[in-house]
């Protein structure tokens, strides 16, 4: 009875294995291209400049659903402030002394990949990359792997990012600061001070005033989801943290503006209690997100259900 009951909850919020598209990657010299039933989804960018990103992020309907600012120039609508904010990526604002977030620290870190371990087609599509966490000096300060799981059909498109990372310095510290860390910078139109939605699994959503900061911000939640208009259509992203995570639930640096981040170190700034994190060299944690891309808001894409899927799985 408890598996039907399962499977019957995985084919309502999407994932039922039949209705799933076809996901294709294809290997570039600089990138992996992903698309579902020969439609384009998105791209894995080994080097943005400091870090992996994917861009650009289409949705369900074939929108693209993140700021393309600084990766594609031109569109006099897309705001240009925080140039490190780059569609969909993972770092942190303080590893051991040096940022990898801001882009434009006198301290500035960068991720390198360093192989790309797989990346295959199928019902369910699968990258795996290892990157190098490196300080201005070069020196590793530490590891990870990271494995991308890709997936959709008609009314949405998921991305599952779970990483491992490792230390290599012989000792590491996960600062607290709220500049981190697992993040999307969201469409321009659908942000919050611009009209969008934000709803948290607590039902923490928008301030009166649609500025910050947003009653959920610095907040404990299983989930998070912002939507608003693209174009001539209400679509939506939700970002859903896995009860086998570091520190579930994670904290959310989520903005007004269009920042929508998670982050397990933040809170000093969000709580007045400090969160760093020190490793051994070898030691680890892991970190696992699903993102998913639907149509209309939170309730339409089914995202509580959508989530007790997840947390079975």
């Amino acid at each position: 009875m408890q598996r039907l009951s399962f499977f019957a909850l995985l084919c309502v919020v999407g994932f039922c294995a039949a209705a799933r598209g076809e996901v294709t990657l294809t290997k570039t010299d600089k990138s992996v291209e992903v698309a579902i039933d020969g439609k384009p989804f998105t791209t894995y960018i080994f080097n943005s400049g400091f870090k992996p990103v994917l861009w650009p992020v289409l949705g369900p309907t074939g929108k693209e659903m993140t700021r393309a600012w600084p990766l594609r120039s031109g569109n006099a609508k897309e705001a240009t402030d925080h140039v490190h904010q780059k569609s969909f990526w993972f770092d942190h604002g303080n590893v051991n002394g040096v940022d990898f977030w801001a882009e434009t620290a006198k301290s500035q870190g960068k991720q390198v990949q360093t192989e790309l371990v797989k990346a295959e087609s199928g019902k369910v599509g699968s990258l795996v990359t290892k990157n190098d966490w490196l300080g201005p000096d070069g020196g590793k300060i530490c590891t990870d792997v990271r494995t991308l799981r890709f997936g959709g059909d008609a009314d949405s498109r998921w991305i599952d990012f779970d990483t491992v990372v490792t230390a290599a310095a012989d000792e590491v510290t996960f600062g607290d600061t709220k500049e981190g860390s697992f993040g999307l910078r969201i469409a321009e139109s659908m942000r919050v001070d611009k009209g969008g939605n934000v709803m948290s699994s607590e039902g923490l959503g928008n301030s009166p005033n649609r500025k910050d900061p947003l009653p959920g911000w610095g907040k404990p939640a299983a989930w998070v989801d912002c939507n608003g208009p693209v174009d001539d259509e209400h679509l939506g992203i939700a970002i859903l943290n896995h009860p086998s995570s570091f520190r579930y639930p994670t904290h959310w640096h989520v903005r007004a503006y269009g920042l929508f981040a998670a982050n397990p170190w933040g809170l000093g700034d969000f709580r007045q209690t400090p969160s760093e994190h020190k490793l051994k060299k070898g030691e680890s944690f892991t970190l696992r997100y699903r993102v998913i891309f639907h149509k209309g808001d939170e309730k339409t894409g089914k995202i509580a259900e959508a989530f007790a899927a997840y947390t079975k799985e």
